[in-house]
């Protein structure tokens, strides 16, 4: 079984995996993994960067489309699926059954819940969890990396910079120890980088609030909204200053009223904020050295640009 794994790593990481890492079904704390296949015995998370180039354009206020089509959709809708199908061809070949897991992004438990990165028109709600993995505890529970105080999982390679898949197998392959929390000193500068502060002190996301900022609802990080825009929004002030503090009912009309950038194919909302909340925490890991990747030059380069609310 030791060449077994070794072949699943091989194949993954030519396949554009940057970290493969194997969880014993004893070690494995979603109850969700036996309701969707009884007989596994392992399961293998395979995470993939986020190029952090993909953030440059943002980062420097000039170009906005590479995040969500390049750190978000092709890794979600092309990579990502191709590398899960050979892998689990491997099992297969070897006479063992193999379950690809990879975010659905358009089916949520919650009866009021939201995915900033898709239209929420789009969702299926209230939908059982009991047949959806919970991909943050199952990528600490196979070893991949800890949850940062945003809820984004941390790994020493890329910070909060990857997204991952799993697979779910009877194969009994040798696990790997999850990793020992040392990334996220619960600094709090993911909170403070939220353009809508949707972030609470202690990690609580409210998903609509993220939803209607990471699309570009405050015009101090938003090159492209016109002087004109929510001028007919009683709120308009502090939507765009991010001050406003929005219901599911409120934030629905506010999103209704961003059409500011194109969105991406497949239902991908586009990203104004790129996840702020993640690019903060890598600059910070950065910073204070903790990451085991180096660049020649830091992410963070000259100071953070910011325009002005009243449009002038």
């Amino acid at each position: 079984m030791k060449d077994l794994k070794e072949t699943l790593i091989k194949r993954l990481k030519s396949d554009g995996a940057d970290i493969v890492k194997f969880g014993g079904i004893g070690q494995m704390k979603d109850p969700s993994i036996l309701r969707i296949m009884p007989e596994t015995k392992t399961v293998i998370c395979a995470a993939f960067r986020q190029l952090r180039g993909a953030r440059r354009g943002i980062e420097e206020g000039s170009t906005y489309y590479q995040y969500t089509t390049n750190a978000v959709e092709t890794l979600e809708e092309t990579v990502m699926p191709l590398a899960l199908l050979r892998a689990c061809e491997i099992l297969e070949d070897a006479g063992f059954d193999a379950l690809p897991q990879r975010r659905n992004q358009l089916v949520m438990s919650q009866d009021e819940g939201t995915n900033p990165e898709v239209d929420y028109a789009e969702i299926y709600r209230g939908k059982s969890r009991e047949n959806q993995l919970d991909f943050e505890r199952c990528a600490e529970d196979c070893g991949l990396g800890e949850k940062g105080l945003s809820g984004s999982i941390l790994t020493d390679d890329f910070g909060p910079f990857q997204r991952y898949v799993f697979i779910l197998t009877d194969a009994e392959l040798e696990a790997d120890s999850p990793a020992t929390p040392h990334l996220c000193d619960k600094c709090g500068k993911c909170v403070a980088a939220c353009p809508g502060k949707a972030l609470s002190k202690d990690g609580k996301l409210d998903q609509w609030q993220c939803a209607a900022y990471y699309m570009g609802a405050n015009r101090s990080k938003n090159p492209f909204m016109p002087p004109d825009a929510f001028e007919e929004d009683p709120q308009k002030s502090d939507i765009i200053s991010g001050k406003a503090k929005l219901s599911p009912e409120r934030a629905r009309e506010v999103i209704d009223q961003i059409h500011f950038y194109p969105p991406i194919k497949h239902a991908y909302c586009a990203s104004i904020c790129g996840r702020a909340c993640d690019t903060e925490c890598y600059v910070h890991l950065e910073g204070k050295g903790a990451l085991k990747r180096s660049f020649k030059t830091p992410f963070r380069k000259r100071p953070q640009w910011s325009l002005s609310v009243d449009g002038g």
